[in-house]
């Protein structure tokens, strides 16, 4: 199992723990250290839709330029977005040997771990 995010998003730090806690094995895929695998978002895109994976709510994307944020009016030029700036991107994703998650909900991934499908 993959998780992808970045470090010192609070979210993640919470996915990080629930994930130790619970003894599950997981790489760490830190956007800001690694980058970001164009390809492997424009799965989670395909997967997901660009309007999920793109974090519309952060901090970055409400400082990004008007001409930037107007530009995002598809999958291609919202990945384009993400690539360049890579703390829009929603966290954390989690990329399972069966399934992929996005976003930390407690409840969802106890019951998907539950039903095996976080490993």
């Amino acid at each position: 199992m993959k998780l992808y995010g970045i470090k010192n998003c609070d979210t993640v730090k919470k996915a990080r723990k629930f994930l130790e806690e619970a003894g599950v094995a997981y790489e760490f895929h830190d956007y800001k250290k690694d980058g970001v695998d164009e390809e492997k978002l424009a799965n989670f895109v395909g997967e997901f839709g660009y309007d999920v994976v793109l974090n519309k709510r952060g901090t970055t994307w409400r400082k990004l330029d008007d001409e930037i944020q107007d530009s995002v009016t598809d999958a291609k030029s919202a990945i384009a977005v993400m690539v360049e700036n890579p703390s829009t991107i929603k966290r954390p994703i989690v990329e399972g040997a069966d399934k992929n998650f996005i976003g930390f909900d407690p409840v969802a991934w106890e019951m998907a771990l539950e039903l095996g499908e976080l490993k």
